[in-house]
């Protein structure tokens, strides 16, 4: 039985949820992150240093001289992928939804394998440093400039600006940071070792930043369930939290769910998903990035194997104790049972975001200060990787080949470096205005999914049917919108009409890419008369042949994912 408490009511001073730390941070925990930040920069400034004669040129700069081992590229893959979105608004999620938002992390453990298995062979092959450059292989350098700009637009704008923004968000509500001095620091801690480095030092230090991401994280989902079993341990704790809300475990929603627009029940697994799963981790330049940097091939795809193990991990991270928080804010009996932190708890009602930071305030000395640094590890390893590859298609895809074609190696890393600085400004100066703006920010993520359905598309077809026409790539790109805008708004008036439906959002993209498809091989039918491009790609058996460790590793990962959906149905 749960008995919902009455708002906590501040007049004893006790801190609010905006600054629930600041006042129990101790000597021991400003160390530990003290020492955890000289950690990154010292190791960061030491891979950089350029070696003895030797200049450091574009391979150098931009795929870490293509010498990364598996385990590095499988660290750098999720340190990239984890930041305070996961960390804040998952949990939130948890809190809200439960466990089905875990969906997006054992989804994309799937995807990777894919990824590696399908996707990675072609590109190793063509010696790839971006992205665009594959659409310029493939159709043509019209299409790559509009991507690559595309490109350089959403990370700036979007991918940048709202890490900045959540991570500030993130400092904000822990200890009390005003917005504007969050962005700043988490820019310049991400600008110190990445813009003098380039992808060595990033890919390197993210090393260092998982082992605190998962540590940190893993201590506090412990100490949570700890706090639900009044003390009896981890799994105590999970079976209090599974018995007390099991409607919170329920991995596939029904159609009276209230959040069944946001994860619409089989739909997750079967629809628009894998679009956004596979554009993510399949075309996206700062998480490809470090996969194309490794030694080899086969360096690169047990790299992505052991990515996608560690993500299905992560949702004990990440999801948990947002359940957790759950729990303990409306059992009378568990709050009772903590004390003076129970004078803390978020107010009925409140932004699910708080549910992390709230957790926080029940790690003891030492423990916060190891938490707090794998907050800022997820935050400033994604920084510090768009950082990079918005550098990187800026050079290789615009200013090489347009403003300084001649560009030698030290011209090409400066600018590389100049241009990750204005970047950076200029996503300083956006992420403040994100604050206060929910639905602008929830547009802007929606405007990413409006986009990303097409731009799969255009790239699926260029990789895997050879009749694919560049006249029927771009025709597709362009009608891609006006698809999914069908989709996703109605005429004023309109909405009630057999015209229209209303579809989950999921669904939306999942519907629009199938449609793009279609008019892209229709296009390239008739351009082509059947016959394949001359750009074609040329597939053999071979092409996708993995060792036996890779496909071992890939059935067990598939093997885990069936054994979680089967516990967790619904």
């Amino acid at each position: 039985m749960y008995i919902a408490l009455p708002d906590p009511v501040n007049v004893t001073g006790s801190p609010t949820p905006y600054s629930i730390m600041t006042s129990t941070f101790s000597a021991l925990d400003y160390a530990i992150f003290i020492g955890y930040a000289i950690l990154i920069l010292g190791v960061g400034l030491w891979v950089s240093r350029d070696k003895k004669g030797h200049q450091k040129n574009a391979e150098d700069y931009f795929l870490a001289s293509k010498s990364l081992p598996w385990w590095a590229v499988g660290a750098s893959l999720i340190a990239a992928n984890i930041s305070a979105e996961q960390f804040i608004g998952m949990s939130g999620s948890g809190f809200k939804i439960g466990l089905a938002i875990a969906s997006y992390e054992w989804m994309a453990a799937l995807t990777l394998i894919i990824v590696g298995k399908y996707f990675l062979p072609i590109f190793i092959e063509k010696g790839l440093y971006t992205i665009p450059e594959f659409v310029e292989k493939r159709y043509s350098t019209n299409l790559k400039t509009i991507l690559a700009v595309f490109w350089i637009s959403l990370y700036v704008f979007v991918n940048l600006a709202s890490v900045l923004y959540l991570g500030s968000l993130a400092l904000e509500t822990i200890m009390g940071v005003p917005m504007v001095y969050g962005v700043m620091g988490l820019g310049l801690f991400a600008a110190a070792y990445s813009l003098y480095g380039g992808l060595s030092a990033v890919s390197w230090t993210d090393v260092i930043q998982v082992v605190f991401l998962v540590m940190g994280g893993l201590v506090t989902t412990y100490l949570a369930l700890d706090a639900v079993s009044g003390g009896a341990g981890m799994w105590a704790g999970f079976n209090a939290i599974y018995d007390a809300a099991p409607n919170k475990f329920a991995m596939i929603l029904d159609e009276d769910h209230p959040e069944y627009m946001n994860l619409p029940g089989i739909g997750v697994l079967v629809g628009g998903m894998w679009v956004a799963n596979i554009y993510y981790w399949g075309f996206n330049q700062y998480i490809i990035q470090r996969t194309l940097a490794a030694k080899s091939l086969k360096e690169s795809q047990r790299g992505i194997l052991f990515a996608a193990g560690l993500k299905l991990i992560l949702p004990l991270i990440v999801v948990i104790p947002g359940i957790a928080a759950y729990v303990m804010t409306q059992d009378a009996a568990v709050m009772a049972g903590l004390g003076e932190a129970a004078l803390n708890k978020p107010p009925t009602g409140a932004n699910p975001d708080f549910a992390y930071p709230w957790l926080l305030q029940f790690l003891p000395t030492g423990l916060k200060g190891l938490a707090f640094a794998a907050l800022a590890a997820a935050i400033v390893s994604s920084l510090a990787s768009m950082l990079n590859s918005t550098s990187t298609i800026f050079t290789m895809d615009i200013y090489k080949p347009y403003i300084n074609p001649g560009a030698d190696d030290r011209a090409t890393v400066r600018m590389g470096r100049i241009s990750a600085t204005v970047a950076l400004v200029v996503a300083c100066i956006m992420a403040p205005l994100l604050g206060g703006i929910d639905q602008a920010f929830q547009f802007i993520q929606e405007y990413t999914g409006v986009v990303s359905p097409g731009i799969l598309a255009v790239f699926i077809l260029g990789l895997f049917w050879k009749k694919t026409t560049n006249r029927g790539a771009i025709t597709g790109a362009l009608v891609s919108i006006p698809i999914a805008m069908y989709f996703k708004v109605a005429p004023k008036g309109w909405s009630d009409s057999a015209l229209f439906v209303e579809l989950p959002f999921l669904d939306q993209m999942g519907l629009t890419t199938l449609l793009t498809m279609l008019v892209i091989a229709l296009v390239s039918r008739s351009e082509g008369k059947g016959a394949d491009d001359a750009k074609g790609i040329e597939l053999s058996r071979g092409t996708f042949a993995t060792e036996p460790l890779y496909n071992i590793g890939a059935f067990a990962v598939l093997t885990v994912l069936a054994v979680l959906y089967a516990f967790f149905w619904g």
